[in-house]
């Protein structure tokens, strides 16, 4: 399918860790270039060589001593460089793109979870991202037992490096999942549940599900 005088669009995967999103994002992905699409994948953070640079930062487990609002100010430096550098030139072509993660995150993560606010994480999205807000988010809820096991038994199984943000304590994620449904509260429109838990095909079937009813109400 031609991208030509095509408004792009811009999809994101939210969720805690370990509820499949980024398998989904993929799927969806290859499911949209089999119908003709042009798309680009990419991550928050890490979606361009300064991003994975920060990444490192952020994940590497010998930083627990990183002050939260440095934690958040690295994750919209990353997020900036991601918008100049792949989502607005793609947007400009027509593209799709589709992020794992984006400031929804941020909100969960450092708004509810750090509990810094939503607001400064909104006037922050202002300045990095100048109004590139996602058209769909899927949030791939999951309960929270069955987030915290698939992190732990990926970071064993895959000697894993990046496990900072992996390694807090439980009322942390409990303040992040309670920031993920304020957000889907908040924004109805946007942001689509999707339930995480049976197969990889049976989700997959639930994401198609969604995205096509995006675009039969935004053809």
């Amino acid at each position: 399918m031609s991208t030509t005088n095509r408004r792009g669009l811009f999809l994101t995967f939210e969720g805690l860790d370990g509820c499949g999103k980024t398998t989904q994002m993929r799927l969806l992905a290859r499911r949209l270039r089999a119908a003709g699409e042009t798309v680009i994948e990419t991550i928050e953070p890490g979606g361009t060589d300064i991003g994975r640079a920060i990444r490192r930062i952020l994940l590497d487990p010998r930083n627990q001593h990183l002050s939260a609002a440095a934690e958040m100010l690295l994750y919209f430096a990353a997020r900036a460089q991601n918008v100049d550098e792949i989502l607005t030139p793609a947007i400009g072509r027509g593209e799709i793109v589709v992020s794992d993660r984006w400031t929804d995150s941020t909100w969960a993560y450092q708004g509810f979870g750090r509990g810094l606010g939503t607001e400064v994480v909104q006037s922050l999205d202002r300045i990095a991202c100048r109004g590139r807000r996602p058209d769909l988010t899927f949030w791939m809820d999951i309960d929270l037992e069955t987030s915290l096991e698939r992190a732990r038994s990926r970071n064993r199984d895959q000697a894993a490096e990046e496990t900072r943000m992996d390694d807090q304590e439980r009322a942390f994620f409990e303040r992040v999942l309670q920031g993920y449904q304020a957000l889907a509260e908040a924004e109805p429109d946007r942001v689509v549940r999707v339930d995480g838990r049976g197969t990889v095909e049976e989700v997959a079937a639930r994401v198609a599900a969604a995205y096509d009813g995006f675009r039969s109400r935004h053809v």
